[in-house]
């Protein structure tokens, strides 16, 4: 289910590093030293996020599409 949400990824210079967020998961985020380090991070973030989600009885967002010109 993870692979389907979108990810943005850009460099943060007061982490010093990439960070990944999921756009349509508030909160959920990721860091690495490199862009495909803070994908790979993601996605534990991405089922954390959706687990506790459920534990808390929340809805979990469908996964956005992109628009196509």
């Amino acid at each position: 289910m993870t692979l389907h949400y979108p990810a943005e990824v850009f460099w943060s210079e007061e982490d010093g590093g990439w960070i990944a967020i999921a756009p349509d998961l508030p909160g959920c985020s990721a860091y690495g030293e490199s862009r495909p380090e803070a994908l790979k991070e993601l996605e534990p973030a991405i089922e954390a996020w959706i687990e506790a989600a459920k534990a808390a009885g929340n809805s979990i967002p469908q996964p956005s599409q992109r628009l196509r010109a």
